[in-house]
């Protein structure tokens, strides 16, 4: 039986960063739990070994890969956050977007009254949406 599901998010040390940015952004976020490399450990000196947030309801794993990889984050996996105000997305999607790309700017495509899909400076991908 599954015990829980996150999501989880692998920075290449720029968890920190992130980290900050997501708490500026949204009120909800909460760090629940952070766990640093030190000296003469895998991953860099202060850089997150572990992570644990939720944001909302949704719980989310950070980590600075102390292996550095040919890949990093793909907008084939995003984050979809509902807001409750078009105020509230409008600030995050100008936050998160700094730095990142759009991909979709904020307008009503059918499918919702106000949506905006881009990915931050780190490359996590949000769809924001007011439902």
């Amino acid at each position: 039986m599954v015990r829980s599901v996150a999501t989880h998010l692998m920075f290449a040390g720029e968890a920190s960063a992130a980290l900050e940015l997501y708490a500026a952004v949204f009120p909800e976020f909460r760090l629940e739990r952070i766990e640093r490399y030190g000296a003469g450990e895998a991953g860099a000196e202060g850089t997150v070994r572990r992570a644990d947030i939720t944001l909302g309801e949704h719980r989310i794993i950070a980590i600075d890969s102390p292996v550095r990889h040919a890949f990093s984050f793909t907008p084939a996996t995003s984050l979809f956050v509902d807001c409750d105000s078009p105020s509230t997305l409008d600030a995050a999607f100008t936050q998160l977007a700094e730095g990142g790309q759009v991909f979709m700017p904020i307008a009503d495509y059918g499918f919702s009254q106000r949506f905006g899909w881009c990915t931050d400076r780190f490359g996590v991908s949000w769809q924001l949406n007011l439902p």
